[in-house]
């Protein structure tokens, strides 16, 4: 199978490619530079080839799924890039956006609405993400103080909603979302508790498996197996609301059918 994935110059971004490069499959990275992209093909060996783009535009962002699209078509795009919930404060982006709104939620917004369908999606969320606000009043966190972990565990519950919208709308694609678990990555930390190893699996395992338990839509996994998500994650108003909310923030719209 041939296999896209974000975030894939460092973290579980790139241990999932090098799960999936030993397994057989083709693999093209991404990292937010050139020059990250490049150090990411030496770290990867015997993967495709990588693109670039940083995921913290709109533009950019566009641009990555322009070159994906150039290169032809996937088997499975792998949402996996993302930051955390330590910024200390709201950093905005160029396109005036909360950073960590930005690269994990609005970009694979973008990049699911522009990327020639594939015939499997996989989400990255968390654990967290029963902790994310469901009103979707204040996506931009203009109105409230900024609080690292809420706005992290807001995009996250996001990152399910867009996985759930896009397998109702898309009764073609098997499109999921899961957690990895909180593990020591450069994002989790040194003293994360779960194991590190068991973490990129669950990606690999739904971007290819051939396992009726992984031949599924609109479902959310830890450590391969189905978990409860956040109640209001499947309802289907919230999904809407932001869908509407990203289409508004982007001009990009993902195809209802």
């Amino acid at each position: 199978m041939r296999i896209f994935i974000t975030g894939s110059a460092d973290g579980l971004g790139r241990m999932a490619a090098r799960l999936l490069v030993a397994d057989g499959h083709r693999v093209v990275l991404h990292a937010r530079s050139e020059a990250r992209a490049e150090e990411a093909l030496s770290m990867v060996s015997g993967a495709e080839t990588a693109v670039f783009g940083d995921l913290s535009s709109i533009e950019q962002t566009a641009s990555v799924a322009d070159q994906v699209n150039r290169l032809g078509h996937f088997d499975t795009v792998i949402h996996n890039a993302a930051v955390g919930y330590r910024e200390p404060k709201r950093i905005e982006t160029v396109d005036g956006l909360p950073h960590v709104f930005a690269i994990n939620t609005l970009a694979p917004y973008v990049l699911t609405a522009l990327i020639e369908r594939p015939q499997r999606l996989v989400y990255l969320s968390s654990g967290l993400h029963q902790q994310g606000d469901t009103s979707l009043m204040d996506l931009e966190w203009k109105a409230c103080p900024w609080v690292g972990v809420a706005a992290y565990s807001d995009s996250k519950l996001h990152d399910a909603l867009i996985a759930f919208a896009v397998a109702r709308r898309w009764h073609n694609v098997f499109s999921n979302a899961l957690e990895p678990g909180w593990v020591a990555t450069k994002m989790g930390g040194a003293g994360a508790p779960d194991d590190l190893e068991a973490a990129p699996k669950t990606q690999v395992w739904l971007a290819t498996s051939d396992d009726p338990a992984a031949c599924v839509s609109g479902e959310y996994f830890y450590h391969m197996r189905r978990k409860t998500p956040k109640a209001q994650a499947r309802d289907h108003g919230v999904q809407e609301r932001l869908l509407d909310a990203c289409e508004r923030l982007t001009g990009i719209r993902i195809a209802n059918t």
